[in-house]
């Protein structure tokens, strides 16, 4: 239910528009319901009220509209001569007079560029995110993506000779004058000089993505839209299954559970060759570009360390026995068992009813939320709803999960969600909000340096949905409701913090393991359970067929060891809410200047005016206690 994300290489990350649309927190999948599953929806449509769906002709009006093919075509043209104009050239600019207005130039173009790609490549991932079933936008979004990349391939000569340039040319070149500007960017490419192969291999890298890693993305993405699941009779898409696992009835879950586990077990040999395909192209492209570790690549595009990472990996899994061990033997103790099956891990609390929450309760409630730290960020939220910048409705074909996509600068970002009416798409909505609100405020930083690494960018995100929790919990007054919505609230921290990490570790045993050589299906489920059994602890069985439940997770497929920045970016905004609740006037202030920085500062430097720091180690603590406490709270409510 995460954000969207691409690499922070310019215009190679408008490919990646394309190829990362599936980069969500907790996959779901929507596909052609049964018509009695029609009958259900529509029964809950009538208790959520009109939800409304987005309004992408602010990109353009159709996939055949004559402006898109024309700023196809002007993208073509500018390329060209670009490539006519600067290759071969950088060097020689930089060393003459008036070097910084030259390069200046030349950048300021070649972010025009990259502008308007982005806008066609943003507009072709959200129209296939509409309905991934549609032959039509698949061929749409396929055909894109492979003009797209033709074009990248020409422009890649740009970035790989700007850091050839010598250091000391190009540092006083950018020391003042129009190319200081951009300074933050250029030294932000030049992290990746190390790892950068002679341009003829980056070409080919590049060409070959839309056949290698390309292609079995989206093989993922059509297989999982494509399962059906049986249950009770019917044959259900993902989405509706996972929905299950909220239901009251405790039989519901186990054959919502055992529905998935047949489906997943169904397909195991395919999830496996897809699995073994991509963490074994990672593995070419990590060796031939000198990465030592299997996550390196990801943390050099997150703009961290890898201690730091390491430092919060320990933390957490350190915090396993206080957090989630510690929870769910409270939460068996409220069913009244010993031990919770995996299909209640997540089940809603015995004998509290769950309300459907409407479309425009939700929306109240969010902004509502947003408004009570800052009017200026209920504003912005506000244009989402008021402008048709949010899709909500679970259709036939739909993208699963929720995201918020930024596409570029001169446009505006787009928000899905798959709306229920649950206490947690409430979150879910704030959350996306959040990212939202953060690629609003980052967009005046143009194309190049709009971008957040993983690292921050789930910040405001976070942040929205604590102000959402917040919000909801003080209108609590029945205890048993307050207990439920707290309760709710800390399985979700242990989602988004020991969940990932969890994770984090499982991706890291089977890309270690496959360097090795090819994993049967046999061993990646069995590096799952391990994994799962450490992080959950001894309160949680885990049944037959739960081995096979690695498959869903879209993550591990379009962005590996994505996942560490969830929990990077909860224990941050955990501190950071601890800061807001004991601060004195103009915290707002820091706040929207942080996101306002967009990619142009490292993350030490934006925590820096809240008195935090990620490198010290009880940096993680802070985050982590705030969740023991909640747990603590519910201790008490005995």
């Amino acid at each position: 239910m995460k954000s969207i994300r691409w690499s922070r290489q310019p215009i190679l990350k408008a490919i990646g528009r394309v190829m990362n649309m599936k980069s969500f927190f907790q996959v779901k999948s929507s596909a052609l319901l049964s018509s009695s599953a029609s009958a259900a929806s529509a029964s809950k449509d009538a208790e959520l009220g009109p939800l409304p769906e987005w309004n992408l002709a602010d990109l353009y009006s159709a996939m055949d509209a004559p402006e898109l093919e024309a700023d196809f075509v002007r993208v073509e043209t500018e390329s060209k001569a670009f490539v006519d104009r600067y290759k071969g050239k950088l060097d020689g600019l930089a060393r003459a007079a008036n070097a910084s207005e030259h390069l200046a130039e030349c950048v300021a173009t070649y972010e025009a560029i990259d502008d308007r790609l982005g806008r066609i490549l943003s507009y072709a991932g959200l129209v296939y995110a509409g309905d991934t079933s549609d032959a039509k936008r698949a061929k749409f979004y396929g055909d894109t993506q492979d003009r797209a990349t033709k074009i990248s391939s020409d422009l890649l000569f740009f970035t790989l000779e700007l850091n050839r340039i010598d250091d000391a040319i190009l540092d006083a070149a950018a020391a003042n004058g129009p190319l200081a500007h951009y300074k933050p960017w250029l030294v932000d490419i030049r992290m990746e000089k190390p790892f950068q192969l002679e341009d003829r291999l980056e070409q080919v890298f590049l060409e070959k993505s839309v056949t290698a890693s390309g292609a079995w993305n989206r093989l993922f993405d059509e297989t999982m839209s494509d399962l059906r699941f049986s249950f009770e009779g019917e044959d259900l898409t993902l989405e509706s299954v996972l929905d299950k696992f909220q239901d009251q009835d405790g039989d519901i879950r186990h054959k919502a559970s055992d529905s998935l586990a047949a489906t997943f077990k169904e397909n195991l040999r395919t999830f496996t060759l897809i699995t073994n395909t991509l963490a074994k192209d990672k593995e070419i492209s990590d060796r031939w570009r000198g990465f030592q570790d299997v996550a390196d690549s990801r943390h050099l595009s997150n703009r961290v360390e890898r201690e730091v990472v390491d430092a919060l990996v320990s933390a957490v899994r350190a915090a396993y026995p206080r957090l989630s061990h510690r929870y769910y033997k409270l939460k068996a103790k409220w069913f009244g068992m010993d031990q919770l099956n995996h299909w209640d891990r997540n089940a809603p609390l015995p004998k509290v009813d769950q309300k459907i929450i409407p479309w425009i309760e939700a929306r109240d409630t969010v902004l509502d939320a947003y408004g009570d730290f800052s009017p200026r960020m209920a504003a912005i939220a506000k244009d989402f709803f008021d402008k048709q910048w949010i899709d909500a409705p679970v259709r036939p074909g739909k993208a699963p999960g929720a995201f918020a996509h930024p596409t570029v600068p001169s446009s505006h970002p787009y928000v899905l969600v798959n709306y229920l009416g649950k206490p947690r798409d409430v979150m879910t909505l704030a959350h996306e909000l959040g990212h939202g609100v953060h690629q609003v405020l980052a967009a005046a930083n143009g194309s190049l340096m709009a971008p957040t690494p993983l690292t921050l960018a789930e910040t405001a995100s976070v942040f929205g949905e604590m102000l959402t929790f917040r919000r909801l919990l003080d209108r609590i007054t029945d205890p048993a409701q307050r207990k439920a919505m707290l309760a709710s609230k800390v399985e979700d921290m242990i989602n988004t913090v020991v969940r990932q990490i969890a994770f984090y570790s499982f991706e890291r045993d089977i890309h270690i393991e496959r360097r090795k050589g090819e994993l049967t299906a046999e061993q990646i489920c069995e590096i799952w359970l391990n994994v799962q059994r450490e992080s959950l602890g001894p309160a949680i069985k885990l049944g037959e067929g739960y081995e096979t439940f690695w498959t869903y997770i879209p993550h591990f497929i379009h962005s590996p060891f994505y996942v560490y920045a969830y929990a990077f970016g909860d224990c941050l905004v955990n501190s950071l809410y601890a800061v807001y609740e004991g601060a004195s006037d103009g915290f707002a202030e820091r706040y929207f200047a942080m996101l306002s920085a967009g990619g142009t500062k490292h993350h030490s430097e934006l925590l820096k005016p809240f008195g935090l720091d990620a490198r010290d180690p009880a940096f993680w603590q802070v985050g982590l206690s705030l969740i023991e406490r909640m747990i603590v709270e519910l201790e008490g409510m005995e």
